[in-house]
């Protein structure tokens, strides 16, 4: 095997030495739209996507809408464009919906070959027929139905003669099968809602098994690529097409892969929209959610989730990724992409002694010294600056690099300033901090005193010329590494209680020209995203990850 490819492609690449045509290669993507895409769904898309790029084949987005109860077009236009700020075009929008008609019709000529009957039992009575993975399971009284009694039932559950749960349609297979899956699936039932696309058309509806497999066929995609829990579908995936493939046609060869499982995270659809629901999040977009669209608002690119995928890797058994991976993948594409700024959250106040009373100075600071091409800003300096106010300690333990008493400090892409002595108001918390400044030390000048060594640099901004800006900063949703695995009551008890901080700070007045959804790297502090709630008045940015993973779990 080829050390450089996924063990799919080196399922695809085995076939086209075995005389497959490459020109008959076709991918689909197939979500169901009854949530938004998570995180999970980015594996499957770049999976997908990128196999089709590298053999220039065709791909569908393909939209499994066979349970309308739980779909709605709103979550269609989210599928489409979150894979679009992907970066991915799709070569046919296809729906399962486009294929009621001819499923409806092999359904009805498995009947008529006696590889289908009605079931009038209850849901209950079905599953307790069905056995366990140690004993068979027992025959429907209704297995041997008349196959012209069969046909017309079906007819009337098509009609809408029958409330939901009076009867089934169940493939006759085996009731004895190792693969439960292959006991006489259901594969159509009623229901009695209207479906975004053909309306009220239909009263009955097809299962996911029957639906997937036949669409893939009528499609002709070559590989279909699910996750790991579909590979005990795959048995009845293949009778399916055994009833209805063209040997003159492309046979779907449905192949499994494990999904993504990232740490301290949930990817269920139903577990997302109960947060949703319960107001815990403010939404799907909200950025503490796996969702494509709240990775995206949180500041997550394109790039980085791709990379992620990649390093994460196609594997054949289930495994947990680490949320830190991801939050690195980030760091490492923001830190080549995003300018630095310089924002203050919790200013404290210097005051310069010797600095010239009225002076304002213009520097020249690098905007990205990882990308020279990106220039440089103006950012005035004068007798009085914010610095933060944990950079500043009266006190300060050993091996504090910062401002103290006495103690010399760099202000970033500026001058050396030492701390002469604090200003405290009436309950003794310090106010100010008077600071003396070496006027021969501007950096870059190149002079021997700007040359000079010391221990700490801090980032700072202009007392009197700055902007207003509220910080939203974010922790993990859920302490536990494995929310996935509670109860939906579990899993709202167990929300962080400080997922989400609020803090309101000043920035350089640069940020007032950032554009919502520009990233940007504060200083000392991490990278950050312009949020779409911001105004011509009010400038939000949600932190995306700090410079360095400095999270740890609590005890």
């Amino acid at each position: 095997m080829d050390k450089g490819r996924n063990f799919i492609e080196q399922i695809i690449e085995d076939d086209l030495n075995k005389g497959f045509n490459k020109s008959d290669l076709q991918f689909r993507f197939p979500p169901e739209p009854n949530g938004y895409l998570h995180i999970g769904h980015v594996k499957a898309i770049v999976l997908n996507f990128e196999l089709a790029k590298k053999y220039g084949a065709k791909i569908n987005l393909r939209f499994d809408d066979t349970n309308p109860e739980n779909e709605d077009q709103v979550y269609i236009d989210a599928i489409k464009d979150d894979i679009s700020w992907l970066g991915y075009s799709w070569d046919k929008e296809c729906y399962a919906s486009d294929y009621f008609d001819l499923l409806y019709g092999w359904a009805v000529e498995l009947i008529k070959k006696d590889k289908a009957y009605v079931d009038s039992q209850t849901s209950n009575q079905i599953a307790d027929q069905k056995g366990t993975t140690t004993t068979p399971g027992t025959e429907s009284p209704y297995r041997n139905r008349p196959i012209k009694e069969s046909l017309n039932l079906f007819d009337k559950m098509k009609k809408g003669e029958f409330e939901p749960g009076k009867h089934v349609l169940r493939a006759k297979i085996s009731m004895t099968s190792s693969n439960m899956l292959m006991r006489d699936p259901v594969i159509y039932r009623v229901l009695d809602s209207q479906h975004p696309r053909t309306k009220d058309k239909w009263k009955i509806y097809p299962m996911y098994d029957w639906t997937h497999g036949e669409s893939d066929y009528i499609e002709q995609v070559s590989h279909s690529l699910c996750t790991l829990e579909f590979k005990p579908h795959r048995d009845l995936y293949d009778w399916f097409l055994d009833f209805v493939v063209d040997p003159k046609k492309i046979r779907p060869k449905q192949r499994e892969f494990a999904r993504l499982n990232l740490s301290h995270t949930i990817t269920s659809k139903r577990k997302l929209l109960s947060l949703v629901e319960s107001g815990h999040v403010s939404g799907w977009d909200d950025p503490r959610m796996p969702t494509i669209s709240g990775l995206r608002r949180r500041g997550y690119t394109p790039d980085s989730l791709k990379k992620f995928v990649a390093v994460a890797g196609v594997a054949k058994r289930e495994n947990i990724i680490e949320m830190s991976l991801l939050e690195f993948c980030a760091r490492e594409d923001l830190n080549k992409k995003c300018n630095r700024l310089m924002v203050v959250q919790a200013p404290l106040k210097i005051t310069i002694s010797n600095y010239p009373e009225k002076q304002i100075e213009t520097l020249s600071l690098i905007n990205n010294p990882e990308n020279p091409e990106s220039g440089s800003r103006p950012v005035p300096f004068s007798k009085q600056i914010l610095i933060e106010k944990s950079d500043f300690l009266e006190e300060p333990p050993k091996k504090f690099f910062r401002l103290s008493p006495g103690n010399e400090v760099r202000l970033k892409g500026a001058y050396i300033i030492k701390a002469e002595k604090t200003i405290k108001d009436t309950n003794g918390n310090i106010v100010e901090v008077v600071c003396s400044y070496d006027p021969k030390s501007k950096s870059g000048s190149g002079t021997p005193e700007s040359q000079r060594k010391v221990k700490g640099t801090l980032h700072w901004v202009s007392h009197d010329s700055n902007i207003p800006v509220e910080i939203r900063e974010y922790e993990r949703l859920f302490d536990d590494p494995a929310p996935g695995d509670f109860s939906e009551p579990e899993l709202l008890n167990s929300i962080s209680e400080d997922s989400a901080n609020i803090f309101h700070g000043f920035g350089e007045k640069e940020l007032s020209k950032a554009k919502v959804s520009e990233s940007f790297q504060f200083q000392r502090k991490g990278y950050y995203i312009k949020d779409i709630d911001s105004n011509k008045d009010k400038h939000i940015f949600n932190k995306t990850v700090s410079l360095r993973d400095s999270w740890k779990p609590k005890n």
